[in-house]
Parts: C-alpha cells; sequence; structure tokens
C-alpha cells in the first residue's frame, strides 16, 4: 500500500493575516498574472511566479525560495495556487506549502474589501 500524494495544507485568509502580522517568516508566492496582479494585491510582499511563465523563473527557484521557510501560496480562487502547491511539495521537495483558500478573493470578500474583486 502507497502512501497518498503529499498536498499543500489550506489556510484560510484570516489565520494567514495573524501569522503575518505576528512576524512569521511565510514566503508569500502569488502565481496569478501580470494582468491579474495589476487588478488586486496583497498589501503584503509576494513572489510574483506567473504560471504562464515558468521557463522565465523555473531555474532560479531555489533562489526565489528557500525551502526551511513556509510557502503560502496564491491564486486568485484557490486552484491554481493548490496546483503549484502540490508541485512544490512533490517535484521540489518543499516542507510546509500552504494554499491560501479562496485566494485574492477570499481576501477581498472577508478581509480587505479595498481589494478589488475580479
Amino acid at each position: 500500500m502507497t502512501n497518498p500524494p503529499a498536498t499543500p495544507i489550506a489556510i484560510g485568509v484570516g489565520d494567514l493575516q495573524a501569522r503575518l502580522v505576528a512576524g512569521e517568516a511565510i514566503q508569500l508566492v502569488d502565481v496569478r498574472e501580470d494582468a491579474e496582479l495589476a487588478i488586486a494585491r496583497l498589501p503584503h510582499p509576494v513572489v510574483h511566479l506567473p504560471l504562464s511563465r515558468s521557463a522565465d523563473w523555473l531555474e532560479q527557484l531555489n533562489e526565489l525560495l528557500d525551502h526551511d521557510r513556509p510557502v503560502a501560496v496564491l491564486c486568485h480562487a484557490g486552484m491554481r495556487s493548490w496546483h503549484f502547491g502540490c508541485w512544490l511539495i512533490e517535484q521540489r521537495g518543499y516542507g510546509q506549502v500552504w494554499n491560501i483558500q479562496g485566494g485574492i478573493d477570499a481576501w477581498s470578500v472577508e478581509l480587505d474589501a479595498t481589494v478589488p474583486r475580479y
């Protein structure tokens, strides 16, 4: 019997915000496209890794992300970030990967209505 593949840990936007405010060393990764980032962004620094341009950043991934710090992945609603999080765990060996449930849309609805919805 084999173990099921590892998947990212679901984290809500409220929990993420509390951890960021507390100063936890979380690496925020936004996998949305440039146009999406131009519409709405988190009020925290992010590593922008648009999935459609993975060829541009793939070789530098180990310099862009620290294996020893948690990685929280964001997209619009949580699906692309979940897939990317699975890939980080399965293909790149990252240990602590979180998927931000509901993505930037949940951030806008639950935490900060000034973040535009699209």
